[in-house]
């Protein structure tokens, strides 16, 4: 009989610890205990500032912004690059105000942040180009507009897909379904030009969402901002239109830099956020906008995990990295354009180039920057410092052969793949990311659990505005939460994922 009962006892603590862990993972719990803060917003990028001032608008205050690094901006980050005398302020991440408006129409949100600041930009020109191959200057700019053109009508005919029940599918297989098949090293390139910004390859982007994506954002016709583009050169830095937002509204104990999250303990009654310190901050809600390849690859950890469908979105999803590769040298040798095309054999190594010795920009400073993105990316973050400079002034000495090419006096590259504060640059959707997994993606877990960002984000994944948006809207929702004493209104979810029609395997 003993046994018995100390059997059923078990049972019944069991039965218990299961329907208590069930109710904290859907916040059905009530609040028991006083927390430190109401709200904790988990980085200082454009969502977390957006959401705090969000918070702010709604009159809930008692709120603390935590960000790893030494300033508030996020993937906004600047540097002074250059010999004493000739130092300049460059955009090691964000740096362009994309689609800005088109007379009376909507205007980008980040469009108007830098226009209440005051941020200096320039007009970038994409037809103020030239263009090389590896046997030097040579003029394939019909090969260019050529892919100019095929891309417009890719996103005009993968854009006609979204209403329907069509099946996504590559950006690759739309560009070979409208004829487009790239083979020559010029026209390699010149499709890299014309889709880069997606920071993946064609065979790595979803038809269907990159076009909406584009469109939402440079097609007036669909709703979008104006199709022209900014880049900052202010030299306080792109990311100043942000903090000078921030400074608005924000006091100084609302913000606590230099910390870096570890575990986030989350249940019904709150959560509780672990530093690398040890430090212990509870709070009633929490809004995490860290980076979608932060939560990929496990830098902060969630108690208990995150469910089952939550991770899949977050796996399901890809995060793309565009690094920019910056030299400095004596005295300008190069282009007068603003971009110029390098065509070499294997497609994405050092293929755009940019000078910022122009001007209207940074005159006088001697810097020019190659990009490169995703695999390339990740490539050049696992050389050294001197061995991607080789590379560079090798594919320089290929664009320039009657020009010796001096040591640079600067150099400098970001390596945001390996940095465990960002994994990556930014979001990208694949075609095997369907909609249910976004509406998971952007779900808040429990009630006191919400995500936000530029990932979350269906239109504007990838973009700053996207970031904005995001930040406005979990802002939001969770001001709900706290004004009616706890009552949220939960983001929808999908238990499971499924597919529009089954695989039929014949045996």
């Amino acid at each position: 009989m003993q046994r018995i009962v100390q059997l059923l006892l078990a049972v019944t603590t069991a039965s218990l610890a299961l329907a208590a862990s069930t109710a904290e993972i859907n916040g059905t719990t009530s609040t028991s205990t006083k927390n430190d803060k109401t709200v904790l917003i988990l980085g200082g990028g454009v969502a977390g500032i957006i959401a705090a001032r969000t918070l702010v608008e709604k009159g809930i205050t008692d709120f603390l912004i935590v960000e790893a690094r030494d300033e508030l901006g996020g993937r906004m980050r600047s540097k002074g690059l250059g010999v004493k005398g000739k130092r300049a302020t460059v955009e090691l991440g964000a740096n362009w105000i994309q689609g800005t408006q088109e007379g009376d129409g909507p205007a980008n949100p980040i469009l108007t942040l830098a226009r209440k600041h005051g941020v200096k930009t320039a007009d970038s020109d994409y037809e103020s180009i030239v263009t090389y191959d590896e046997t030097g200057k040579v003029d394939y700019l019909d090969v260019l507009n050529n892919a100019v053109d095929a891309y417009t009508n890719l996103t005009v005919v993968g854009g006609g897909r979204v209403p329907t029940k069509q099946v996504d599918t590559t950006c690759r297989t739309g560009y070979s379904l409208i004829g487009v098949k790239p083979k020559t090293p010029q026209e390699m390139v010149a499709e890299y030009f014309v889709d880069w910004e997606y920071a993946q390859t064609p065979e790595q982007t979803s038809w269907i969402a990159s076009s909406w994506n584009n469109n939402f954002t440079y097609d007036v016709d669909q709703g979008g901002f104006s199709e022209d583009n900014l880049l900052s050169v202010d030299q306080r830095g792109f990311k100043y239109l942000i903090q000078a937002e921030a400074r608005t509204f924000l006091k100084p104990e609302q913000v606590l830099l230099n910390a870096t999250v570890r575990t986030i303990a989350h249940s019904g009654d709150g959560v509780i956020v672990t530093l690398a310190n040890g430090t212990r901050i509870s709070a009633d809600y929490a809004i995490f906008t860290f980076s979608l390849g932060v939560l990929q690859n496990d830098d902060v950890l969630f108690e208990p995990v995150l469910p089952m469908w939550k991770q899949e979105a977050i796996q399901s999803m890809t995060m793309g990295t565009y690094t920019k590769i910056f030299l400095q040298f004596k005295e300008k040798f190069w282009f007068d354009t603003q971009f110029a095309l390098y065509a070499d054999k294997e497609r994405g190594r050092y293929p755009v180039w940019q000078g910022l010795d122009l001007e209207g920009f940074l005159p006088g400073s001697g810097i020019i920057f190659a990009t490169v993105t995703n695999d390339y990316s990740e490539r050049v973050e696992a050389l050294s410092d001197a061995q991607v400079q080789a590379e560079l002034l090798d594919v320089l000495h290929t664009m320039f052969p009657n020009i010796t090419i001096p040591t640079p006096t600067a150099f400098f590259f970001p390596r945001w793949f390996s940095d465990p504060l960002y994994r990556g640059s930014y979001s990208n959707w694949p075609a095997s990311f369907v909609s249910p997994h976004h509406t998971n993606l952007r779900a808040n877990v429990g009630q006191r659990l919400w995500f936000s960002g530029e990932a979350m984000s269906q239109k504007y994944f990838g973009f700053l505005h996207g970031a904005y948006f995001e930040g406005m809207d979990a802002g939001e929702r969770v001001a709900d939460c706290v004004l009616s004493g706890g009552h949220c209104k939960s983001l929808p979810f999908v238990e499971s994922v499924l597919n529009a029609s089954p695989y039929i395997i014949q045996f």
